[in-house]
Protein backbone atom coordinates (compact mmCIF):
# COMPACT_ATOMS: atom_id res chain seq x y z
CA UNK A 1 0.00 0.00 0.00
CA UNK A 2 1.69 3.55 -1.01
CA UNK A 3 2.04 6.08 0.93
CA UNK A 4 1.26 9.75 -0.82
CA UNK A 5 2.23 12.93 0.58
CA UNK A 6 0.35 16.37 -0.74
CA UNK A 7 1.99 19.75 0.77
CA UNK A 8 0.60 23.24 0.28
CA UNK A 9 1.65 26.53 1.34
CA UNK A 10 0.09 29.74 1.15
CA UNK A 11 0.63 33.43 2.08
CA UNK A 12 -2.04 35.02 4.20
CA UNK A 13 -2.25 38.95 4.61
CA UNK A 14 -2.94 38.55 8.09
CA UNK A 15 -1.44 38.46 11.70
CA UNK A 16 -0.67 34.95 13.57
CA UNK A 17 -3.28 35.23 16.13
CA UNK A 18 -6.23 36.09 13.18
CA UNK A 19 -5.23 32.66 11.13
CA UNK A 20 -5.04 30.88 13.86
CA UNK A 21 -8.59 31.68 15.16
CA UNK A 22 -10.03 31.63 12.12
CA UNK A 23 -8.16 28.04 11.09
CA UNK A 24 -9.07 26.48 14.42
CA UNK A 25 -12.78 26.99 14.39
CA UNK A 26 -14.32 24.02 12.10
CA UNK A 27 -17.15 26.01 11.94
CA UNK A 28 -14.79 27.81 8.79
CA UNK A 29 -14.40 24.01 7.01
CA UNK A 30 -17.31 24.82 4.91
CA UNK A 31 -16.33 27.72 3.59
CA UNK A 32 -13.47 26.43 2.94
CA UNK A 33 -14.62 23.20 1.05
CA UNK A 34 -16.17 23.03 -2.73
CA UNK A 35 -19.98 23.34 -2.84
CA UNK A 36 -20.24 19.84 -4.71
CA UNK A 37 -18.75 18.02 -1.84
CA UNK A 38 -21.97 18.97 0.30
CA UNK A 39 -20.05 18.97 3.17
CA UNK A 40 -22.23 18.91 6.27
CA UNK A 41 -20.98 19.09 9.86
CA UNK A 42 -22.36 16.76 12.50
CA UNK A 43 -20.64 17.92 15.72
CA UNK A 44 -17.63 18.54 16.93
CA UNK A 45 -17.23 22.43 16.47
CA UNK A 46 -19.34 23.67 20.25
CA UNK A 47 -15.41 24.63 21.61
CA UNK A 48 -12.30 25.71 20.40
CA UNK A 49 -9.92 23.10 19.31
CA UNK A 50 -7.94 21.30 21.35
CA UNK A 51 -5.99 17.74 21.62
CA UNK A 52 -8.96 14.76 21.62
CA UNK A 53 -11.67 16.87 19.94
CA UNK A 54 -13.56 14.58 17.65
CA UNK A 55 -15.29 16.65 14.37
CA UNK A 56 -17.07 14.73 12.20
CA UNK A 57 -18.67 15.62 8.94
CA UNK A 58 -20.25 14.17 5.75
CA UNK A 59 -18.85 14.88 2.24
CA UNK A 60 -19.69 13.74 -1.25
CA UNK A 61 -16.38 13.30 -3.20
CA UNK A 62 -18.04 11.26 -6.11
CA UNK A 63 -21.93 12.34 -7.53
CA UNK A 64 -22.90 9.05 -6.60
CA UNK A 65 -21.21 8.99 -3.29
CA UNK A 66 -21.66 10.11 -0.24
CA UNK A 67 -19.40 9.63 3.18
CA UNK A 68 -19.02 10.26 6.61
CA UNK A 69 -15.64 11.53 7.94
CA UNK A 70 -14.42 11.27 11.72
CA UNK A 71 -11.29 13.70 12.45
CA UNK A 72 -9.69 13.36 15.63
CA UNK A 73 -7.46 16.24 16.45
CA UNK A 74 -4.55 14.74 17.99
CA UNK A 75 -1.89 17.48 18.98
CA UNK A 76 -2.32 21.38 19.21
CA UNK A 77 0.39 24.32 19.44
CA UNK A 78 -1.44 27.47 19.55
CA UNK A 79 -0.29 29.42 16.82
CA UNK A 80 1.90 27.28 15.61
CA UNK A 81 0.52 23.88 14.62
CA UNK A 82 -2.66 21.30 15.18
CA UNK A 83 -2.99 17.77 13.43
CA UNK A 84 -5.89 16.01 12.80
CA UNK A 85 -6.06 12.18 11.90
CA UNK A 86 -8.91 10.32 10.30
CA UNK A 87 -10.19 7.85 12.75
CA UNK A 88 -12.86 6.95 10.10
CA UNK A 89 -13.38 7.85 6.61
CA UNK A 90 -12.69 7.41 3.05
CA UNK A 91 -9.06 7.23 2.95
CA UNK A 92 -7.10 3.72 4.43
CA UNK A 93 -5.11 6.63 6.86
CA UNK A 94 -5.12 10.02 6.87
CA UNK A 95 -2.40 11.83 8.69
CA UNK A 96 -2.62 15.81 8.25
CA UNK A 97 -0.24 18.71 9.88
CA UNK A 98 -1.25 22.19 9.62
CA UNK A 99 1.56 24.64 10.53
CA UNK A 100 1.36 28.87 10.80
CA UNK A 101 3.79 31.11 11.26
CA UNK A 102 4.72 34.84 11.16
CA UNK A 103 6.44 36.34 7.81
CA UNK A 104 6.69 39.47 6.65
CA UNK A 105 3.78 41.39 6.12
CA UNK A 106 1.57 38.50 7.21
CA UNK A 107 1.59 34.65 7.81
CA UNK A 108 2.38 31.81 6.20
CA UNK A 109 0.16 28.66 5.90
CA UNK A 110 1.62 25.15 5.74
CA UNK A 111 -0.28 22.00 5.05
CA UNK A 112 1.63 18.31 4.83
CA UNK A 113 -0.88 15.11 4.36
CA UNK A 114 0.27 11.47 4.29
CA UNK A 115 -2.60 9.29 2.92
CA UNK A 116 -3.00 5.88 1.87
CA UNK A 117 -5.74 4.74 -0.06
CA UNK A 118 -8.15 2.20 0.59
CA UNK A 119 -8.74 -1.12 -1.89
CA UNK A 120 -5.47 -2.39 -2.25
CA UNK A 121 -4.84 -2.41 -6.29
CA UNK A 122 -8.04 -1.27 -7.15
CA UNK A 123 -7.29 2.04 -4.64
CA UNK A 124 -4.03 2.45 -6.88
CA UNK A 125 -5.67 2.68 -9.87
CA UNK A 126 -8.00 5.25 -8.39
CA UNK A 127 -5.00 7.60 -7.03
CA UNK A 128 -4.68 10.03 -9.99
CA UNK A 129 -8.15 11.01 -9.86
CA UNK A 130 -7.60 11.50 -5.61
CA UNK A 131 -4.71 13.67 -6.51
CA UNK A 132 -6.14 15.78 -8.87
CA UNK A 133 -9.84 15.99 -6.52
CA UNK A 134 -7.26 17.04 -3.54
CA UNK A 135 -5.35 20.09 -5.95
CA UNK A 136 -9.06 20.97 -6.66
CA UNK A 137 -9.78 21.16 -3.22
CA UNK A 138 -6.46 23.26 -2.41
CA UNK A 139 -7.28 25.40 -5.13
CA UNK A 140 -10.47 26.17 -4.60
CA UNK A 141 -9.63 26.87 -0.33
CA UNK A 142 -6.65 29.14 -1.61
CA UNK A 143 -9.32 31.37 -3.20
CA UNK A 144 -11.95 30.89 -0.95
CA UNK A 145 -9.40 32.20 1.75
CA UNK A 146 -8.62 35.83 -0.34
CA UNK A 147 -12.10 36.43 -1.06
CA UNK A 148 -12.16 36.11 3.12
CA UNK A 149 -8.85 38.13 3.88
CA UNK A 150 -7.52 39.74 0.45
CA UNK A 151 -4.74 38.64 -1.39
CA UNK A 152 -1.02 38.68 0.23
CA UNK A 153 1.11 41.11 -1.25
CA UNK A 154 4.59 40.63 -1.52
CA UNK A 155 5.53 44.46 -2.10
CA UNK A 156 4.05 44.89 1.21
CA UNK A 157 7.24 42.73 2.85
CA UNK A 158 10.39 43.24 3.27
CA UNK A 159 11.15 39.99 1.63
CA UNK A 160 9.68 37.95 -0.97
CA UNK A 161 8.35 34.38 0.87
CA UNK A 162 7.40 31.63 -1.51
CA UNK A 163 4.26 31.74 -3.49
CA UNK A 164 1.34 30.01 -3.09
CA UNK A 165 2.09 26.41 -3.97
CA UNK A 166 1.00 22.49 -4.22
CA UNK A 167 3.50 19.97 -4.31
CA UNK A 168 2.39 15.86 -4.60
CA UNK A 169 4.50 13.00 -4.31
CA UNK A 170 4.27 9.14 -3.90
CA UNK A 171 6.70 8.23 -0.51
CA UNK A 172 6.27 4.45 -0.98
Amino acid sequence: MKLYQFSSQQNLPISVPEAWEFLTDARNLKLLTPDELEMEIQYGTERGMYPGQLIEYSVKPLPFYRTHWVTHITQVEKERFFVDEQMYGPYATWHHKHFISAIPGGTLMEDLIHYRLPFGWLGKLGAPMVRKKLEEIFRFRESALIRHFGQFHESDADTKPQASHLKHEILQ
